[in-house]
């Protein structure tokens, strides 16, 4: 009896343990993603350039400096003569509804501004389409306030424009009942339009609307009489466009989890957007489905009459010509070649990489240390950004007609006696993840699908994602652009940030690659691309080089600032330290402010005794490699050596 109490016991500890088992392993199944990504998050392999005591090498420091050429230019968008503030009693109000991406929509908003200015106008805060035409999303943030904090905006511009929320409640009924003009302008509108165009029909029903569609409605170069309208463009892009707090805390979060044990980060932006592939004819450097997209794309847009060309063209061709990115394989073979080491911090910023994770593969095997916002953030740190959003039933089944299985249930049933071959079973239901991802509708239709709900909604949640990566893409140590000056005529989001860049601190390292240069540079070593010799890599490391600076500079002037202003806002948003008094002089109170922090980071410092002599062999190289009589006598090199 005692034998059989003894067994019930340990039989029901047994079950008890088997219980308790069954709940950890339950537990840690669903708290393992979250644990994999937080090591991910705040640890990354350890830098080969950093000893014991945390010190880097002197060349890993070069890398990172600040480009000592620039260091004169200071931001400083101030009005500069008679600049009277806005009167209560303006002409009327401009409603305005903005469509497209997040760098579109960043560049109409400060037109918008200006042209309020011009016309003496009320503004009304712009409605942003891509958060307003998604279905469900927060009620928290609607429209403006999606991206952007609106008090910041209000508050910022008192002195520049009147802006208000909404309508007065009789002026809101009359919009509704569209008894007011609406207006298209285009992006290469000019002041004399706005003066003769829209002024009087402002005056006459007090209240107009626009409608911005291109990334702008006004022309990015002012003649100098309206050179303060551009200090207005910038005092919005860089002073009142602030994102609402809850992305700016993240993306510092970002930043921080980056410059974790004290290691600087490079910022990279691929550019591989589908829309300027397919403008320029970039869809060959592609694989299978990626270039029918490109090119069904790009004979839609040839249809709209958006441009004239040929649907098909030679991409590599293109490339040779510079009208093609950068692929990123070719990034971290310039990387290399700068000498960044293998586990330098790269933060890859852009919501849509076009090509997926398989273009990124030849970029994340040199440089381990590749990471994103997926990376960095915990999954309920970004939903925080959505807020609360009504669900959307996911299409993860598409049925298929009842009729038709039916049909086929009876041809199957009346097919005769067995030996002989049977029609194809009944059909049945399609699942999502059967399919090739978003791009499955061309295995299937002539046509691309309408957007559905759930497109629309991560259209809008994209917005915030390139805020994020905005914000650290212009707070980084360096950054790099694989699709700068894309040639659509659009604002694109490379340009944006290098503007920003070069407007708040043009001594930080950002590079302007041409990249017709390189890609006449990458054909000369096809063969040995992985092992390039010297003279290559010494090459187009003196290329990088050249573009942090003056070169640099006087290409951005000539190809970005056409197509945007805020990509290249100096010298009209800036001036210049000098003991000389100028025109574009800094005021006093700058340069103290200038000689003040210069004499905090000398303090900082410590110099390195072996700079001085790395400085000279590295010297001592290149005029070596300028002395070579070709490219084709030097030896292979390693970029790591």
């Amino acid at each position: 009896m005692m034998f059989r109490s003894k067994i019930k016991w340990v039989a029901l500890g047994g079950l008890v343990l088997s219980f308790l088992s069954l709940l950890v392993h339950m537990f840690l199944a669903n708290t393992s993603v979250e644990l994999v990504q937080y090591s991910v998050m705040t640890r990354f392999i350890e830098d080969l350039n950093i000893d014991v005591v945390g010190k880097q090498s002197v060349r890993s420091k070069k890398l990172w400096k600040k480009v000592k050429s620039l260091e004169v230019l200071q931001p400083y968008a101030n009005p500069r003569s008679k600049y009277p503030v806005p009167v209560e009693q303006s002409n009327g109000f401009i409603y305005a509804k903005i469509f497209g991406e997040f760098e579109k929509i960043r560049s109409s908003i400060c037109d918008l501004v200006a042209i309020s200015r011009l016309l003496n106008a009320t503004l009304v805060i712009p409605e942003i389409q891509e958060s307003t035409s998604s279905k469900g999303i927060s009620s928290e943030f609607k429209s403006f306030s999606y991206l952007y904090n609106e008090e910041q905006f209000i508050t910022s511009l008192n002195n520049d424009v009147i802006i208000v929320k909404n309508l007065p409640t009789k002026l809101k009924e009359a919009r509704k009942r569209k008894e007011f003009p609406t207006f298209k302008p285009k992006k290469s509108a000019s002041p004399d339009y706005y003066i003769k165009e829209l002024l009087p029909e402002l005056k006459k029903s007090k209240v107009i609307g626009l409608v911005v569609m291109d990334g702008g409605c006004l022309q990015p170069i002012l003649s100098s009489k309206f050179v303060e309208y551009q200090r207005l463009r910038c005092r919005v892009a860089f002073h009142a466009l602030h994102f609402r707090p809850e992305i700016l805390s993240l993306a510092h979060l970002i930043v921080q989890r980056l410059r974790a044990s004290g290691q600087p980060y490079l910022a990279y932006h691929p550019g591989l957007v589908r829309d300027s592939l397919a403008y320029q004819g970039c869809a060959e450097l592609f694989q299978d489905i990626h270039t029918e997209l490109i090119q069904y794309r790009r004979a839609q847009m040839i249809k709209q009459k958006i441009f004239r060309d040929d649907v098909s063209v030679d991409s590599f061709i293109r490339k040779v010509n510079g009208s093609c990115p950068l692929m990123p394989e070719e990034v971290g073979l310039l990387l290399r070649a700068m000498g960044y080491p293998p586990t330098t911090r790269i933060y890859l910023a852009g919501s849509e990489t076009f090509g997926g994770q398989r273009v990124m593969i030849p970029l994340r095997a040199m440089y381990t240390n590749l990471v994103d916002r997926s990376n960095l953030c915990h999954k309920h740190e970004l939903n925080t950004l959505l807020g609360k959003e009504t669900p959307i039933p996911s299409n993860s089944l598409n049925s298929i007609p009842k009729k038709t299985i039916k049909d086929s249930t009876q041809e199957w049933n009346k097919a005769g006696p067995r030996p002989r071959p049977l029609p194809p079973p009944p059909d049945r239901p399609i699942y999502q993840h059967e399919k090739e991802g978003w791009y499955g509708w061309i295995a299937e239709k002539d046509s691309e699908p309408d957007p559905s709900p759930i497109d629309l909604r991560d259209t809008a949640h994209r917005l915030l994602w390139d805020a994020l990566d905005y914000v650290v893409s212009v707070e980084s140590d360096a950054f790099f652009p694989g699709f700068h000056n894309d040639g659509s005529g659009s604002p694109d989001f490379s340009s944006l940030v290098m503007g920003h860049r070069l407007y708040e601190m043009a001594s930080a390292r950002t590079y302007r690659p041409d990249r017709k240069f390189l890609a006449n540079l990458f054909n000369t070593t096809q063969d040995h691309l992985y092992f390039p010799k010297r003279s290559w890599t010494l090459a187009a490391r003196k290329h990088l080089n050249d573009s942090l600076a003056e070169e640099g500079l006087e290409r951005q002037l000539l190809h970005s600032k056409p197509m945007s202003f805020l990509s290249h806002p100096i010298p009209e948003c800036s001036c210049t330290i000098s003991k000389k008094p100028g025109k574009n002089t800094c005021p006093k109170w700058i340069e103290d402010s200038f000689t003040k922090s210069r004499l905090q980071e000398s303090e900082n410092e410590q110099p390195d005794d072996d700079e001085v002599d790395e400085e000279e062999m590295n010297s001592e190289n290149e005029s070596k490699v300028n002395d070579s009589p070709s490219l084709e006598e030097d030896v292979e090199m390693d970029p790591d050596d």
